[in-house]
């Protein structure tokens, strides 16, 4: 009796640890627009351009007048970098246009709406536009790189800023380190003065400009808690000749754990943007991306995915996409991933690479079965379990009389695949 009991007690405790993995596990990444993003900066007392967002060239245009302005600038809002030097279907060059006549907003914005944008960050055909940002145009007399982001060598936030800004951050860090500056913040005390202070005066402000630049950082702080965000990077923070201090562009993640209480900031996120399949996946908390290879590849974890990429790469194949289980699987998500692997006309063969630690390697064995049965699999499947319950999972697999090539190996693994597809 004393051995059932600890052998259910282990079970349950085996099961609360996989919920509790799968609750912890992050669903997707909330992308916003750059407006989105900006108009949580003013609402938290950051100074940004004054703007307006519009949907149709008429709104744009009033917003222009609206304005009053000496100088606009009208950007395409879609999540893709390199709006300026990309090019619209209407054959309108540039997401991203200055003028000081009012008047041109209109005729530019019925160029960008309802067209699609092509830069080297969207798909071939392009993203189409449905919002326009149009602001006022201010000028940068000097630009430098601030961000907050949550650094686990020291437990908390830090600050992160550098004089060089307006550029390739990592290009300043990797051939100027000296122009780098950090500072750690604790937790509960905050931002203080003295760092606010000494940073602003590490990013190059003087006199009355130090202290608005501290007082910036002190606010872009109070955004970082108060969105739950794991990064806050402004790029540039810009120093104006009226004397200014400007967050001209920013970037905002937010750690997806903390949705339930950011109604409002994840109610903002844009799906529209996003690849059909993937928005599927992470209904079932899969984690996916398409690339341009005939060999699926399914497997748990990150890392196994690039490495299982690679060794593909490696034996001539070239992957069809990256399929990351995560931990705390349950045999639906297998099928459901399953659907998505053959849903794909270039598929031509599927590798299931598994290191089952939380992950329960028999879940796995019953979830390809079942796949393969329900989707009458066409495709050869190569199948590499390693971990918790590997050999009642083999088993499973063995016993199912489906035509399943085992491997003993992730090299193995990625020789059966590649030479499935060359037969």
């Amino acid at each position: 009796l004393v051995k059932s009991l600890l052998a259910q007690q282990s079970e349950f405790l085996r099961l609360l640890y996989l919920d509790i993995c799968t609750w912890l596990n992050p669903r997707r990444w909330l992308n916003l627009q750059e407006y989105q993003s900006k108009k949580l900066m003013q609402e938290h007392g950051v100074a940004v351009q004054r703007f307006y967002v519009a949907d149709t060239a008429s709104d744009a245009l009033d917003a222009a007048k609206r304005l009053n302005a000496k100088e606009i600038v009208l950007k395409a809002q879609i999540l893709a970098g390199g709006r300026g030097k990309g090019v619209f279907d209407s054959g309108l060059k540039g997401g991203v246009h200055l003028t000081k006549d009012p008047a041109v907003v209109g005729d530019l914005a019925s160029k960008m709406l309802g067209f699609n944008l092509i830069t080297k960050q969207t798909p071939k055909d392009g993203v189409k536009v449905k919002t326009v940002m149009v602001a006022e145009a201010l000028d940068i007399s000097r630009e430098t790189y601030f961000a907050i982001l949550m650094d686990r060598a020291c437990n908390g936030p830090v600050m992160v800023g550098s004089p060089q800004g307006g550029m390739d951050i990592e290009e300043v860090a990797a051939s100027t380190p000296e122009l780098i500056f950090k500072e750690a913040i604790d937790i509960f005390e905050g931002v203080r003065d003295d760092q606010a202070l000494r940073m602003a005066a590490n990013l190059g402000f003087k006199e009355s400009l130090q202290k608005q630049a501290a007082d910036q950082i002190k606010k872009l702080y109070d955004l970082f808690l108060k969105v739950d965000a794991t990064q806050v990077e402004v790029n540039p923070l810009g120093e104006t000749p009226q004397g200014q201090v400007v967050c001209f562009d920013a970037k905002i993640n937010f750690d997806d754990n903390a949705e339930f209480r950011q109604k409002a900031v994840f109610a903002m996120d844009d799906m529209t943007e996003s690849d059909p399949t993937e928005m599927e996946a992470a209904k079932w908390d899969l984690k996916y991306i398409g690339m341009d290879g005939n060999i699926a590849c399914f497997v748990n974890g990150a890392g196994l995915a690039m490495a299982t990429c690679d060794i593909i790469d490696l034996h001539g194949g070239k992957p069809a996409n990256f399929l990351d289980l995560g931990g705390g699987v349950k045999e639906r998500q297998v099928y459901e991933a399953f659907k998505l692997l053959t849903a794909d006309p270039k598929v031509e063969a599927i590798l299931v690479n598994i290191f089952g630690g939380i992950v329960n390697c028999a879940i796995i064995a019953n979830g390809i079965t079942k796949a393969c049965r329900e989707l009458e699999l066409k495709v050869p499947l190569v199948v590499r379990l390693e971990g918790t319950n590997v050999h009642e999972a083999k088993s499973i697999l063995r016993e199912s009389g489906l035509p399943i090539m085992a491997a003993d190996n992730l090299d193995d693994a990625a020789r059966k695949a590649v030479a499935a597809i060359k037969k």
